[in-house]
């Protein structure tokens, strides 16, 4: 069995990460990785697309926002669409059609910042009391970038680069860890965009000249400790020298397909 691509959005103000999973073939899942009790909840499954470089999650680790592809979805919002959810569920409280996936998806903003307009689908009420929604710009790491991550110079962006392509591979991403100064870097075209066709190099993270050569993804937790999802598909969190300590982990791959209707609390904002 092909291990799942996993890919992880850290929430800015709560100690949740949601896990976006590709695989087995065309089905996608979500999945809500808590780092303060140390769980994690399988949630929905989709068999479709979902681009994860054009999701967000918002700032209280309590919604997704998310670009999906669904080739048969007959709703106002279309087959192409950005919707908000109750993470880590696909019930879309709110959804805007993208008529395609040019779209660089959406992500949350300060409340009273509202760039996406009325929805297609749902009523966004509720959710505009806690957090404002904007378009995302086009650009490699987009979600790194929201995540404290800062691009390390050397590399400017082309005038005619619209979608931030051409330099992709070049392009390199740093975040320090929060207290001892080790420096995470990451590098490769599929990890600037996730999800495009494999011309492009695979994720490549390091420590300073460390290569993790496991990882496919990785970021600080709040504490310090290293978060990582290995190419096998496990979720790990390192510690100790080298950051090479597992403290905790949990296998992913081998977990198949299992579509289930939400929870209620998921079909209300």
């Amino acid at each position: 069995m092909t291990p799942p691509r996993l890919f992880g959005i850290p929430a800015r103000d709560a100690p949740v990460v949601a896990v976006l999973r590709r695989g087995p073939s065309d089905w996608a899942q979500v999945g809500r990785w808590d780092l303060a009790t140390m769980t994690y909840q399988s949630g929905a499954w989709l068999h479709g697309t979902l681009y994860p470089q054009r999701c967000d999650v918002s700032p209280d680790g309590r919604y997704l926002c998310y670009l999906a592809l669904v080739g048969r979805a007959e709703w106002a919002a279309g087959t192409t669409y950005v919707a908000v959810s109750r993470l880590p569920w696909l019930t879309a409280l709110a959804a805007w059609g993208t008529h395609g996936t040019w779209s660089r998806g959406a992500h949350f903003a300060p409340a009273g910042t509202w760039g996406v307009g009325e929805p297609d689908v749902g009523d966004v009420a509720p959710l505009r009391e806690r957090h404002g929604l904007a378009v995302s710009r086009a650009e490699t790491f987009a979600v790194e970038r929201r995540s404290g991550w800062t691009e390390v110079p050397g590399t400017p962006r082309g005038e005619h680069d619209t979608w931030d392509e051409r330099r992709a591979e070049q392009v390199v991403m740093a975040k320090p860890h929060p207290r001892d100064g080790v420096v995470l870097t990451v590098r490769g075209g599929q990890a600037a965009f996730r999800g495009l066709p494999g011309h492009y190099q695979p994720p490549l993270y390091a420590l300073g000249d460390q290569v993790l050569v496991d990882a496919q993804w990785a970021d600080w937790a709040p504490d310090g400790r290293l978060l990582v999802a290995t190419v096998q598909g496990r979720l790990e969190v390192r510690s100790g020298p080298g950051y090479a300590g597992v403290d905790w982990s949990r296998d992913l791959a081998a977990e198949t397909p299992d579509p289930r209707p939400a929870p209620p609390d998921a079909t209300r904002w």
